[in-house]
């Protein structure tokens, strides 16, 4: 089996569990249906999470077509799985100027840890992201490999 077939797969496989996964966490009682939360509010996370779930759709199809444009395909699918990762980069980086925060009080909370005896407190999703950004890196470096 061949360096790029892997690739493929794997990123096929990472496109997969980040459309479910985002179907999960939000589709659920601490933010779809958070009684907390605005209608409107609720209509945009379902909005969100439906795009990224059908955006994830889409680049499974697109990476796993075979043909001559494989390698097009193979990076225009490793896009489309970045941009929700890095669209929750800049939503975190600039949360204050919207009044953003990254966790709710009535939903999943942060995990606290001991860092140089220091409490910090670390939001899964946020440390989620930055790992998968990390392995799409990973894929991308199988699939270019020579």
């Amino acid at each position: 089996m061949s360096h790029q077939v892997i690739a493929r797969a794997l990123l096929a496989l990472l496109s997969g569990v980040q459309g479910l996964a985002t179907l999960g966490v939000d589709l659920n009682r601490t933010h779809a249906t958070n009684p907390s939360w605005t209608r409107h509010a609720r209509f945009h996370l379902v909005w969100q999470a439906s795009s990224c779930a059908f955006l994830s759709g889409l680049g499974i199809v697109i990476v796993l077509l075979p043909g001559p444009y494989m390698t097009s395909c193979f990076y225009i699918a490793a896009a489309m799985a970045a941009i929700p990762m890095v669209s929750c980069l800049s939503a975190f980086l600039t949360r204050r100027l919207y009044g953003g925060a990254l966790f709710d009080p009535n939903g999943i909370p942060p995990v606290t840890v001991r860092i140089f005896a220091r409490a910090r407190q670390i939001d899964i999703n946020l440390a989620t992201e930055i790992v998968a950004l990390g392995m799409l890196s990973g894929i991308v470096a199988i699939f270019r490999y020579r």
